[in-house]
């Protein structure tokens, strides 16, 4: 059971690497943006793969992007498999990974914070 678990891993980020470089090398379409590819899940079967994918620029940019790549998941698909020795190449389903965009939130939320603290310790600390 262990040893399937690890097959699927190793499966997913081979998969994460051919993508990322197919993607930039083959996909020609304008709406292609900056993407990267942050995660490839495979079922334990190996048929089907979840692919996260992370873009740089706007939230309203998402849905064309998911777009994109759900209608080249077949052409992609194809390249994987000239690609990879494996045996089957599992279906893509591409959904967008929205954990950096969180990160950069949380990130400019922790900065105010710190400059509210920092104004209330300079300016607060006089009047009592």
């Amino acid at each position: 059971m262990t040893r399937e678990f690890e097959r699927s891993t190793r499966l997913g980020e081979h998969m994460r690497r051919l993508l990322a470089d197919l993607i930039r090398r083959e996909l020609d379409d304008p709406r292609l943006g900056l993407v990267s590819i942050t995660e490839v899940r495979v079922s334990r079967d190996l048929a089907h793969a979840k692919v996260y994918f992370s873009l740089l620029g706007r939230d309203e940019e998402v849905g064309p992007m998911q777009t994109v790549l759900t209608r080249a998941a077949g052409k992609l698909r194809s390249e994987l498999a000239r690609t990879m020795t494996a045996r089957t190449v599992p279906a893509l389903e591409f959904l967008y990974d929205a954990s950096l965009a969180q990160g950069a939130r949380m990130d400019e939320l922790i900065a105010a914070a710190r400059a509210r603290d920092e104004r209330g310790r300079n300016g607060g600390g006089g009047e009592g």
